[in-house]
């Protein structure tokens, strides 16, 4: 197993993408953080972990876009586990909104789901790498998004834009430290944020010809989290099945 006795923080764990990141790396060895919002889905999603022995999981409800919320479940994982090794930001909130009718408020929750709390979930688990003195993996999910404009969003593609970045900075200035930093870009993967189904008229756009799931992205994020990408460091990682390359 690829992530055998490993520690790893998983964000917005209780469905799509964060979902299946966090059973995939748990089934290859991990002991899984499913940090979540909503206390029930991060519940079921750790329940059905835990039915893997002898593989352990907790979920822990936790606000990300806090800082207080954030260093109390990191240390809670540290408390759980005993360290951290790996950390996936995957938490993100969006808008459908044009620069003329996004308000503040909404522009504020953006960014601080989708990109302060990468900042406060990085500098709160490589604290805790650093002192372990371990190697350490951080993915951050980015998207498409964030390489090309919309009409039906702003903070988000502005945010989006951010954490690719942000995971460049972060790379240089964590890469002396041991931990290895790198971002994926997914495109319309699972359904909707703040839906619980994929609509059946989201259309894709890709060289794939179907839509993606989100597993194709677990399995990106469990190559950046194993030794076989050790070394690859600060790259931005395209799952969308092509759609960057055929985008007009």
């Amino acid at each position: 197993m690829r992530l055998q006795n490993q520690v790893a923080i998983v964000t917005g764990a209780g469905r799509n993408i964060g979902e299946d990141v966090a059973k995939l790396f748990a089934q290859e060895g991990a002991s899984v953080a499913v940090v979540d919002l909503d206390k029930d889905r991060g519940k079921r999603v750790a329940d059905e972990i835990n039915k893997m022995t002898p593989v352990r999981a907790v979920s822990i409800v936790c606000d990300v876009a806090s800082a207080d919320s954030v260093e109390k479940m990191v240390q809670y994982v540290v408390n759980q586990f005993g360290g951290i090794d790996i950390l996936v930001n995957n938490a993100a909130w969006t808008d459908h909104k044009n620069l003329f009718d996004i308000t503040e408020d909404e522009w504020d929750r953006v960014m601080n789901v989708c990109l302060r709390s990468v900042w406060y979930c990085t500098r709160s688990a490589a604290k805790v790498m650093i002192a372990q003195k371990k190697k350490g993996k951080i993915i951050n999910i980015a998207s498409t998004s964030g390489h090309w404009g919309r009409k039906d969003a702003t903070a988000y593609t502005t945010a989006k834009a951010g954490v690719l970045n942000l995971t460049r900075s972060i790379a240089v200035q964590l890469a002396p430290e041991g931990i290895r930093v790198n971002s994926i870009s997914p495109n319309r993967i699972g359904s909707p944020v703040g839906q619980d189904e994929v609509p059946e008229n989201r259309a894709v756009k890709n060289l794939a010809g179907r839509r993606g799931i989100p597993m194709d992205i677990a399995k990106a994020a469990l190559f950046l989290a194993s030794d076989e990408s050790d070394f690859v460091y600060a790259i931005d990682l395209p799952v969308d099945g092509g759609a960057l390359a055929i985008r007009d």
